[in-house]
């Protein structure tokens, strides 16, 4: 069975574990913007285990979800003892590239000053996301361009985690990435200019791509192209590719939070990669 097969046929069995999963965290709704999606949620763990904080930009092909979608995410890092933030932004085909990364830039900043006005640690924080999230939240932390453009300051962020990213639009990109980037950029807009591989600029953050070569939507060769960039540039990155059974793209890039860390070697790779920093 081809991996794009697979893709499909695992959404039933996601949806039905992601819905059961029990509400023990409220989160903190924050708007930061006028739109509904411009908004982040804040998760307080009950027992705080690291002064470590991090920060998710949602997936959903730019197009779908929202944070109190996968709020399952925020659950299984807060039940682990992290605090965390969930940041929203509007999405494709309605509003096109860059709002998307304009809106993750404004949510990153809110944030941290939501933290730092509450006498929160906000010095250690590891921003992650998985597919859309993922390329949105790379641009943030590894593109000058998109900071100064932004005003973004990255001083507090000593760690990226990528799941299932589509760092770069290679030519032979699957035809589902290519009809949702096609959603995502105006007709004629200069795609470099939202591409994480080709932005990409020196910098000290390390990272952890985490990457299944049986993704079914999005190709390993888009991890390498930006491992590769990243050594060149004297990036530190770690290339992780998953060995877990449930390797299609949406099981290893958010489906893992539905299991434990002994069930699931992705997820225990995050959290161990987190904990050394």
């Amino acid at each position: 069975m081809n991996d794009y097969l697979r893709e499909s046929l695992s959404y039933f069995g996601l949806y039905k574990k992601m819905f059961g999963v029990k509400k023990i965290f409220t989160p903190m709704h924050v708007p930061f913007g006028d739109h509904k999606d411009q908004y982040f949620l804040y998760y307080e763990p009950e027992q705080i285990i690291s002064d470590k904080v991090i920060f998710w930009v949602h997936g959903g092909g730019w197009n779908a979800g929202n944070p109190r979608f996968f709020d399952y995410v925020g659950q299984c890092v807060a039940k682990s003892g992290y605090r965390f933030v969930s940041i929203g932004y509007r999405l494709s085909p309605k509003y096109k590239y860059p709002c998307q990364i304009k809106d993750v830039c404004s949510g990153y900043r809110a944030a941290v000053r939501y933290l730092e006005e509450r006498r929160i640690d906000a010095s250690k924080i590891i921003v992650a996301g998985p597919s859309a999230g993922a390329h949105l939240s790379s641009l943030l932390c590894y593109s000058r361009r998109v900071r100064e453009k932004y005003d973004v300051d990255i001083s507090h962020i000593i760690g990226f985690v990528g799941f299932g990213g589509p760092y770069s639009f290679r030519d032979d990109q699957s035809l589902a990435l290519k009809l949702l980037l096609d959603q995502l950029f105006q007709k004629g807009y200069d795609r470099r200019k939202g591409e994480p591989t080709a932005l990409m600029s020196p910098g000290h953050i390390p990272m952890l791509l985490i990457q299944s070569r049986h993704d079914g939507l999005i190709d390993y060769a888009c991890a390498e192209d930006f491992a590769a960039k990243a050594a060149s540039l004297g990036i530190p990155c770690e290339l992780y590719s998953v060995t877990d059974k449930k390797d299609t793209h949406s099981w290893y890039t958010a489906g893992l939070f539905l299991e434990t860390r002994e069930e699931n070697k992705t997820l225990d790779k995050f959290f161990t990669w987190v904990e050394e920093l």
